[in-house]
């Protein structure tokens, strides 16, 4: 032990400020927050024991399962429009033309720029009256002016919007870093051989792109089922319950309801589906790629 510790000691020095600050954020909220999930506590005063009420309480919640259902909705228009986005702005970046430096910044700078700025923004163009701005631009073509964010049907995929153009410039700069790493052999090989630019990329570029595709997929995914900004400052869950997502939801039981031990349900009820859904994308996307 002497021997080993002589030889190691140094690691476990510099591990032990690290351990400390796992178990302190990270390893007790969510041990403490599952031992909420059997109280009921509401904030003030203490936690009173109440076993698995909160658990089944969840399963007859309508509105939650609303809720799940609109995360996953919103999931579906955000996730594949954002890695679609993100790589076609990668590609253009790629190209290494004159004044693509410049373009990548431009295309970077929602990502850096506050939501509540850009949330304020959308709120103007979206406006569900004449004034605004696209309703304007609709209106130059006889369109009739559109709701909205107070229309249940639009008010989700205005949301999903938002998010697509505040985060797609982070997946583009994930995107490019791939591409910067196929070999260009490959494509002189391929050109020798006479294949088009569409066999390129669908060939050569988006295979080997592949683990790529995997971290995108599960960090968007993670991200669209954390969606709560532009429900809070655009449309505070309506109009109907339409755009209450999970997280949304969460956050009204437990800080307006002030239902802490139902909200951790929520939470790990969040976390499991994440936890799954990441698990199918592992199996689908998470293959090793050769680029020798």
């Amino acid at each position: 032990m002497k021997k080993h510790w002589n030889k190691y000691a140094m690691i476990y020095i510099f591990l032990v400020p690290i351990l400390v600050h796992f178990s302190i954020f990270h390893l007790f909220p969510i041990l403490f927050s599952l031992y909420i999930t059997f109280t009921d506590w509401p904030i003030i005063g203490d936690p009173k024991f109440i076993g698995l009420k909160n658990w089944i309480n969840f399963f007859s919640d309508q509105l939650a399962w609303k809720a799940i259902w609109n995360t996953i909705l919103f999931s579906l228009y955000y996730i594949v429009p954002t890695m679609a986005l993100g790589l076609c702005l990668a590609l253009l970046i790629n190209t290494g033309k004159r004044g693509t430096g410049f373009f990548k910044g431009i295309y970077f700078l929602p990502v850096v720029t506050s939501f509540v700025v850009i949330s304020g923004i959308w709120a103007w163009l979206f406006k569900g009256t004449d004034s605004g701005f696209i309703n304007s631009f609709l209106g130059l073509f006889g369109i009739e002016p559109q709701l909205f964010l107070s229309d249940s049907l639009q008010a989700m995929m205005v949301l999903a919007g938002l998010s697509v153009f505040k985060v797609c410039g982070s997946t583009m700069i994930y995107y490019y870093a791939g591409l910067q790493s196929v070999p260009d052999e490959f494509y002189e090989a391929a050109r020798i051989d006479g294949a088009s630019r569409w066999h390129l990329f669908w060939k050569i570029t988006f295979p080997l792109l592949m683990p790529i595709h995997f971290y995108v997929a599960i960090i968007t995914t993670i991200g669209s089922f954390q969606i709560f900004d532009s429900a809070f400052l655009l449309t505070s869950g309506g109009p109907n319950f339409s755009t209450t997502t999970i997280v949304y939801y969460l956050y009204q039981e437990g800080f307006t309801s002030l239902r802490l031990g139902y909200a951790s349900v929520l939470a790990y009820i969040l976390f499991f589906i994440v936890f799954g859904i990441s698990l199918i994308q592992k199996k689908a996307l998470g293959k090793e790629v050769n680029y020798k």
